[in-house]
């Protein structure tokens, strides 16, 4: 699973923050982007890399829960997606937001998505434009 967030500074919780759902990841790193945009830089950028060995689990819970952890300790915007899915010039854009799974602002509760019909529906393609307009306002707030 990959998490990114935007707003947090670049110093990436501990391991630990991620014990969350009753789950605990298998493997776990966390990085600050490099060559992020001056806008993006001023607030930081985040991307955990989260992995779970058993194939079977149900990660609904365990995304919401990563989700609302990101965003808990101040002004964020944060999403989960596919690996492969991050370019600078993309974030949340019409064109990846069928390869994000799960979003979340801060004061707002996450909204996770696994069924691929619905990821590529106008609803979804809706609900990340809405998030990519909170993250805007984010990134004017902090010019």
């Amino acid at each position: 699973m990959n998490v990114f967030v935007i707003g947090s500074g670049d110093a990436p919780l501990p391991e630990e923050a991620f014990h969350v759902a009753g789950l605990v990841p298998d493997a776990f790193l966390s990085f600050p982007l490099l060559e992020q945009p001056e806008a993006v830089e001023r607030l930081g950028l985040v991307s955990y890399d989260l992995d779970f060995h058993d194939a079977s689990l149900d990660l609904r819970a365990y995304t919401r829960a990563a989700l609302r952890r990101v965003c808990a300790d101040g002004r964020a915007v944060a999403w989960a997606a596919f690996e492969g899915s991050f370019h600078y010039d993309e974030l949340l854009s019409e064109r990846v937001a069928h390869q994000v799974y799960g979003y979340c602002v801060s004061g707002a509760e996450p909204v996770v998505e696994w069924d691929i019909a619905v990821l590529r529906s106008d609803e979804w393609r809706l609900g990340i434009a809405e998030v990519r307009a909170a993250l805007d306002a984010l990134l004017s707030d902090s010019a």
